[in-house]
């Protein structure tokens, strides 16, 4: 995980999470992270390329905890060291938090999904 103080805020809400910067010219490295400019960089795969994906996305990450909203602001696909493709996203919360997530873990949807939304403004109101 990665913080994103690059982010005015940080975070978003349902009106604003478009003005997040998607990182999606290349392959993120890890100065690219360094920097902030991306979510993630992963050293111990092959074959990494740039997901093609309209960036910002929201979504709804499905964690150990239940559902969050999310919008993916970065999307990869690398071959495991097993051989196994993995589709990575990098994702900033409402709160500003910034995680790793398998495209496999969540939902896709748009910015007027009820459940998003209340993910969205359930997470500015309750923070915990």
């Amino acid at each position: 995980m990665t913080d994103t103080d690059d982010l005015e805020g940080g975070g978003f809400d349902v009106d604003d999470w478009i003005r997040l910067k998607p990182f999606n010219a290349r392959v993120a490295s890890l100065a690219d992270v360094q920097a902030r400019e991306a979510i993630f960089a992963l050293e111990d795969t092959t074959a990494p390329s740039v997901m093609a994906m309209d960036l910002p996305q929201p979504l709804i990450w499905w964690d150990d905890d239940g559902g969050k909203a999310a919008v993916a602001v970065q999307a990869e696909t690398h071959i495991s060291p097993e051989g196994e493709p993995m589709d990575v996203l990098g994702l900033i919360l409402p709160d500003g938090e910034a995680v790793v997530a398998l495209l496999d873990d969540v939902d896709l949807v748009d910015d007027t999904d009820p459940t998003w939304r209340k993910f969205v403004d359930d997470a500015i109101v309750d923070p915990g």
